[in-house]
């Protein structure tokens, strides 16, 4: 299905609409809601927007990604590919993969793992105080005296780790799939 046919404008639009949106939640969700939230709600609130929040970011950003690539491989047939144009299908197609692990697993799982975290601190009377830092004595202490609750922190803390690092890999996808576009950009 892929044409060596010059994309109409539509299909231009869609795609850069397509990538900016994905940039824009990236930047939003990852550093600017993140930094308000923490600083203003308590810990279970925060928990609980963010596993409402992430999976469905999570999951609209592979479908961006999916959708980039699909835009890109369909006007830039595998035989007339250059070098930097076969690297952004690589670089989309990257971001797609990542995305959907993403999406798929470790969001799902950081969501599943704190929720039953949310119960054993509910029923010690934790989770209200503001901002994740504060009180972390007790956090600690919780820790120490529940086994349970110390092998679900450990698992939360690797599966946050891998859906950052994924969140990381998406956005550098993106940013230089941005630089690729505007690189070829014929005038402002």
């Amino acid at each position: 299905m892929s044409t060596d046919e010059e994309p109409t404008f539509t299909v231009k639009l869609l795609q850069l609409l397509l990538l900016s949106t994905y940039w824009g939640m990236q930047i939003w969700v990852t550093f600017i809601s993140s930094f308000v939230m923490d600083n203003h709600l308590n810990r279970h609130t925060y928990g609980f927007i963010q596993s409402r929040l992430v999976p469905f970011y999570l999951h609209l950003g592979s479908a961006c990604a999916f959708f980039n690539l699909t835009i890109y491989a369909v006007y830039h047939p595998s035989e007339m590919l250059d070098d930097r144009e076969a690297f952004q299908i690589f670089i989309f197609f990257v971001s797609v993969t990542v995305a959907a692990v993403n999406a798929q697993w470790f969001g799902q799982m950081t969501s599943e793992i704190m929720a039953d975290m949310h119960l054993i601190e509910q029923a010690c009377g934790l989770g209200q105080d503001i901002g994740l830092s504060s009180n972390r004595e007790a956090y600690a202490k919780l820790c120490e005296t529940d086994v349970k609750y110390r092998h679900l922190s450990s698992r939360l803390w690797l599966y946050r780790l891998l859906s950052s690092l994924c969140n990381l890999c998406c956005i550098g996808c993106n940013f230089y799939s941005l630089c690729y576009m505007a690189e070829n950009l014929g005038t402002l």
